[in-house]
């Protein structure tokens, strides 16, 4: 059973969610076999303080998180 975890800037809406979770799951069952029933999503969100790149956190590269960032 495979388990794929994501992790990505908090913000995305469930409905952006469960269309990543159906992809992610169609992509692993086409590719790999089996059942969708046995592919396991896990959703990791992280605050722009949370997470840095090249020394540099996200807070700083990008700012604040606005609501209108994602969908």
């Amino acid at each position: 059973m495979p388990i794929i975890t994501i992790q990505m800037d908090k913000g995305r809406s469930v409905q952006t969610k469960r269309e990543v979770a159906a992809a992610v799951t169609d992509a692993i069952v086409n590719t790999l076999g089996g059942e969708r029933k046995w592919v396991t999503i896990l959703f990791e969100d992280y605050e722009r303080n949370d997470w840095a790149i090249g020394g540099n956190l996200q807070l700083d590269r990008h700012g604040p998180l606005k609501p209108e960032t994602y969908k």
